[in-house]
């Protein structure tokens, strides 16, 4: 395999293993694509690889320097059994095999943050899965 793509498929999940751990506990798979389609969807728009999409500052929490995800996302392996789940998953979003649950979304944010983020206000969402809100706005 390539190792551009061994690098995207890794970041990727990775990051569904920051971002949705929590949710896939009481939720399942469904949590995980719903990450992984933000992701494809952002890609799909902007064209950039899936490394740089998920560890842009500020987009993907647990890439967030002082972030307590981020020492745990970086050192999960697939013993995991959420995170060999998270890299299946991974490998299907690159490879453009990953069915979009959430209707297009290109953010989301999770409920426990407390109140609307300033950029979802006033946005419909487009799928809900546990605490996270899943919308299409403007990159």
């Amino acid at each position: 395999m390539d190792t551009s793509i061994e690098r995207d498929v890794d970041t990727v999940a990775r990051t569904l293993y920051g971002e949705a751990r929590g949710e896939y506990k009481n939720y399942g798979e469904k949590s995980l694509i719903a990450v992984a389609n933000v992701i494809c969807n952002r890609k799909n728009i902007n064209g950039e690889s899936f490394t740089s999409i998920c560890t842009k500052p500020r987009h993907f929490s647990c890439w967030n320097k002082f972030d307590p995800n981020l020492e745990i996302v970086k050192r999960v392996s697939t013993a995991d059994e959420i995170f060999f789940k998270c890299v299946e998953i991974a490998q299907h979003a690159v490879e453009k095999n990953l069915q979009d649950i959430t209707q297009g979304s290109t953010h989301y944010y999770s409920t426990f943050l407390g109140k609307i983020p300033y950029w979802a206000t006033g946005i419909r969402p487009r799928f809900i899965i546990g605490h996270h809100i899943f919308l299409k706005t403007k990159i």
